[in-house]
C-alpha cells in the first residue's frame, strides 16, 4: 500500500507535499503543537486537531503494513503462500480483513477439526467435499477405521471429516466478510431486562424487550446496552436470519452431490451455529463498542476543550465555597493570583451546627476585609441551600453597604480527586481535604485552564461512559486536548506548576520539575534561553517548548509573546523595515504595524525578512499585543446575583444558561436552578444538525425557554426555539 497516497485520498484538504512534509515532520520527533504552530508553511496551515487525526491514521496504516508483512512472512515460511492470498493480502484495508486471511493458517488450539486430522480423516473430507455424486461414502469412511486412533466406526469417520470441512467453511476470509457485511448492514441488536426487581434495573427500563438495526443503532444506546449487560441488567444478542446465513456460508461449497453434499451442507451448518455466528457475533459487538468508544471519546474531547479554554475571571478577589451539610462549608479567600489570603467554615446549610446568621456574619468581614469580588460555589452536594444563602448574602450586602458583589455556581467534579491527591497534599499540606477542595472552587474560577489540568480529566465530567473505555486510548486523546489547550494559551515560565509545564510541547513531568526546582533555587527566569541551564532540558526539547513559554518582564519583550526564538532576528528585521523598536512594542505603538504590512504587501516583507508568510503574519499578531491571552476574546462566565427554584419554572419562560455538558442526544444547560435542563437534539435549532457539538459547546451561554417541568422526577425540559417566534410564524400562516 502506498501510505502517502491513501493519507491524501483520505484527507483531501491535505496536499501530497505537504502531506509528506508532516510525515517527515512526525517522524524526525516534532510535537503537534510546535508543528501545527511553527511549521505551517510546510504542513498547509493544517490545525492540532487534523494534525492528530493525520498522525493516528498514520500510525495505523503503518501497524496495518507492519501485520501484513509479518503474516505474509508467516505463510510464506509454511510454504503454502500464493499467487491468490498475496492479492488478497495487498489489498486488504483493514487489520480485520488481514486476520480473516491469516485465520486458516494459524497456528490453532485443539478443536475438533485439528483432532480429526490429527486421526488421519482430511483425506476423508476432501473426498467428501469433491460431491461425486457416485460415491460411496461408506465404504470409503470404513477405510478410515482404527479405533486407536479413535475411529470406531464409519460414523465416526463421516463425523470427523464434517468437523474438518466446518473449520474449512469458517476460515474462509471470503464467507466471513460477507456475512459480517451483511449483520452490519441487516442485523439486529436484541435486548432483554433481567432482574427487573431490583432497583437499579429501573434505568434500563427501556431495553427490556427491545430491538434495533445495528446500522442505525447510536453509539451511546450501544454503551448503555453494554453497561447494562456488564452490571447483570440486560442479556444481549446479535439476530440475524439463521436460514440466509447458512445459505450464503455454504454458497461456494454445496454442489449437487447427493449423500455427499448432504453432508456438506450439515458440515455448513454446524460451522455457523458452532463456529461462525459465534466469532461473528463478537466482532460485530467489538466494532460496535469501538465505534461507539471513539465516538464517545471523541465527545469527551469536544467537550473538554472548551471547558479548558474557558475565559479565565482575572484580577479578582474570590471567595470559594464548598458545600456541605453536617460538617459545614469550607471558604477559602484567595487574592488575584490564586494565593490563598484566609480559609475558615461557617454553617449556612441544615444540619446539627447550622446558623445561618453566625455564617452571614462571619463572610461579610471576610468580603470586607478583602475586597471579594465574586464568590464561587461548588455544585455538589448542598450547592443549592448554598446558592440560596449566597443569594440572600448578596442582597443584604447590597442593601448595607451599596457593593456589588456577583456569585457564579462552578462544576465541582473532580475537585475531590485533586485534594486528596499527592498534588493536592503537597500544593497545601496544612489543609484539610474539603479546605483543599474550597481553593480549587475559587480558582477554576479565576484559571480554569491551570486548575483543572491538575486533575485526571475523566473526573471533570463532562463525557458519557468514560469510565468504560479503553483507558490507553482515552488517556492518548485528552492528554493531546489538554497539550494543545495549554501550548494555545501559552505558559508563564516564572510562575506555572509542574502541571502545567509537563504538558508543553517538548517537556515532560521530569523536566517540569527540574524546571520549577531551578526556579526555586536561582530565582526568576530572565530569558527564554535561560531554561537551557536546566537540568535534562537540551537544544531538541528547548526548541519544541521555547515557543510555548512567557516571561512577562524579562529582558527580551519577544519572551512574553508567541514569536519563536528562531524567529526573533526575522522579527527585529521587520520592525527595522517598519520603523519601530522593541521598545515601541513595550509600549504598544506599533497597532498600524498590520496595514503597513498589508500596503507593503505581505510577500514582499516576509522575503526581505527571511520568514514564510504565515509566520509573518502570526508575528506580526504576536508582538502588536505581548501577553496577549486568547481565552479573553472568549465569552465571560454568566455571573449571577439572585436564584431561582424549580418550582419558580413555567413552560415558556426565557432564561440565560451556561452549556455544562453536550452529549449525542442534546446538551445539558445550567440555568440557575441547581438542576440543569435538557436542551434534545430536536430542539436546539430549527435546521438539520448532524449532533448536538456542531453549534454547541461546554462553557458556552446560550437563551434557553422552559418546555417543561417534572419536579417529582426533578427533569427539566429546555428548548432553544424561540416559542414566541414559532406562534409568529403559525399566526402569519394562518
Amino acid at each position: 500500500m502506498d501510505i502517502l497516497k491513501k493519507l491524501t485520498e483520505e484527507f483531501p484538504s491535505i496536499r501530497q507535499d505537504k502531506a509528506q512534509n508532516i510525515i517527515n515532520l512526525i517522524d524526525e520527533g516534532n510535537t503537534i503543537p510546535f508543528i501545527a504552530r511553527y511549521r505551517k508553511e510546510m504542513t498547509g496551515s493544517c490545525d492540532d486537531q487534523v494534525l492528530r487525526e493525520f498522525n493516528d491514521r498514520l500510525t495505523y496504516l503503518r501497524n496495518l503494513e507492519k501485520r501484513k508483512e509479518e503474516v505474509t512472512k508467516s505463510i510464506t515460511e509454511q510454504g503454502k503462500m500464493t499467487d491468490e492470498i498475496a492479492k488478497a493480502l495487498d489489498a486488504a484495508l483493514t487489520l480485520t480483513e488481514v486476520e480473516d486471511i491469516y485465520r486458516p493458517f494459524k497456528q490453532k488450539k485443539k478443536t475438533r477439526a485439528s483432532v480429526a486430522i490429527e486421526r488421519g480423516l482430511q483425506p476423508l473430507a476432501d473426498f467428501i467435499l469433491a460431491q461425486d455424486k457416485d460415491a460411496d461414502v461408506m465404504a470409503e469412511a470404513q477405510k478410515y477405521i482404527d479405533e486407536e486412533k479413535g475411529v470406531a466406526t464409519a460414523e465416526d469417520a463421516i463425523a470427523g471429516a464434517k468437523d474438518i470441512i466446518a473449520e474449512i467453511v469458517s476460515d474462509d476470509a471470503n464467507v466471513r466478510k460477507k456475512l459480517r457485511n451483511l449483520f452490519m448492514k441487516n442485523g439486529e441488536i436484541e435486548t432483554k431486562l433481567v432482574n427487573a426487581d431490583k432497583d437499579e434495573a429501573k434505568v434500563y427500563e427501556m431495553y427490556a424487550e427491545y430491538s434495533e438495526n445495528i446500522a442505525e443503532i447510536k453509539s451511546h444506546r450501544v454503551l448503555a446496552v453494554n453497561r447494562g449487560e456488564k452490571e447483570g441488567f440486560l442479556k444481549v444478542k446479535v439476530c440475524f436470519n439463521d436460514e440466509i446465513a447458512k445459505r450464503i456460508a455454504g454458497a461456494g461449497y454445496l454442489k449437487d452431490g447427493g449423500y455427499c453434499t448432504q453432508l456438506v451442507k450439515e458440515a455448513v451448518e454446524d460451522s455457523y451455529d458452532r463456529l461462525i455466528f459465534p466469532s461473528i457475533e463478537r466482532e460485530i459487538r467489538a466494532a460496535l463498542t469501538e465505534v461507539a468508544s471513539e465516538q464517545a471519546i471523541k465527545m469527551f474531547e469536544v467537550n473538554l476543550k472548551p471547558l479548558l479554554m474557558q475565559p479565565p475571571v482575572k484580577d479578582k478577589i474570590t471567595l470559594g465555597l464548598d458545600p456541605a451539610y453536617r460538617t459545614g462549608c469550607k471558604i477559602a479567600v484567595v487574592d488575584g493570583t490564586g494565593k490563598v489570603l484566609d480559609k475558615t467554615v461557617v454553617y449556612p446549610t441544615p444540619g446539627p451546627k447550622q446558623n445561618i446568621d453566625a455564617a452571614k456574619k462571619v463572610l461579610k468581614q471576610l468580603i470586607e476585609k478583602y475586597n471579594v469580588d465574586i464568590i464561587s460555589i461548588g455544585n455538589g452536594t448542598a450547592s443549592k441551600e448554598s446558592e440560596i444563602f449566597v443569594a440572600e448574602l448578596i442582597k443584604e450586602i447590597k442593601e448595607e453597604t451599596g457593593r456589588e458583589v456577583a456569585y457564579v455556581v462552578v462544576s465541582e467534579a473532580g475537585a475531590s480527586v485533586y485534594s486528596a491527591s499527592p498534588l493536592g497534599a503537597e500544593e497545601f499540606p496544612d489543609f484539610d481535604v474539603a479546605e483543599r477542595s474550597a481553593v480549587s472552587i475559587a480558582r477554576r474560577l479565576q484559571d480554569p485552564l491551570a486548575e483543572l489540568i491538575k486533575i485526571d480529566p475523566k473526573s471533570i465530567g463532562v463525557g458519557q461512559y468514560q469510565h468504560d473505555m479503553d483507558k490507553k486510548r482515552l488517556d492518548s486523546v485528552l492528554s493531546g486536548v489538554l497539550e494543545d489547550c495549554v501550548n494555545s494559551v501559552g505558559v508563564d515560565l516564572n510562575t506555572a506548576s509542574v502541571s502545567l509545564l509537563k504538558y508543553v510541547a517538548g517537556l515532560n513531568a521530569g523536566i517540569a520539575k527540574n524546571i520549577v526546582s531551578y526556579r526555586e533555587e536561582n530565582g526568576k527566569f530572565v530569558s527564554r534561553k535561560d531554561i537551557l541551564k536546566v537540568p535534562k532540558l537540551g537544544e531538541k526539547a528547548f526548541t519544541q517548548c521555547a515557543g510555548f513559554l512567557r516571561i512577562t518582564d524579562g529582558s527580551n519583550i519577544l519572551d512574553n509573546t508567541a514569536v519563536h526564538p528562531e524567529s526573533y532576528a526575522a522579527a527585529e528585521k521587520l520592525l527595522k523595515l517598519f520603523g519601530y523598536t522593541a521598545e515601541d512594542v513595550k509600549a504598544g505603538k506599533i497597532s498600524e504595524l498590520p496595514v503597513k504590512v498589508k500596503e507593503y504587501g505581505a510577500d514582499k516583507a516576509a522575503q526581505e525578512v527571511g520568514l514564510d508568510v504565515p509566520t509573518l503574519h502570526d508575528i506580526v499578531t504576536e508582538i502588536i499585543k505581548p501577553g496577549r491571552d486568547i481565552r479573553d476574546s472568549l465569552p465571560k462566565p454568566v455571573l449571577r446575583k439572585d436564584i431561582m427554584d424549580i418550582n419558580d419554572l413555567a413552560p415558556g419562560m426565557e432564561l440565560t444558561g451556561t452549556v455544562r455538558n453536550v452529549v449525542d442526544f442534546g446538551a445539558f444547560v445550567d440555568i440557575g436552578v441547581h438542576q440543569d435542563g435538557l436542551v434534545h437534539i430536536s430542539e436546539i435549532t430549527d435546521r438539520y444538525i448532524k449532533h448536538p457539538s456542531d453549534v454547541l459547546e461546554v462553557g458556552q451561554a446560550v437563551t434557553v425557554w422552559v418546555k417543561d417541568v417534572d419536579v417529582k422526577k426533578n427533569r427539566i425540559g429546555l428548548t432553544m426555539k424561540n416559542p414566541a417566534a414559532k406562534k409568529k410564524t403559525a399566526a402569519k400562516a394562518q
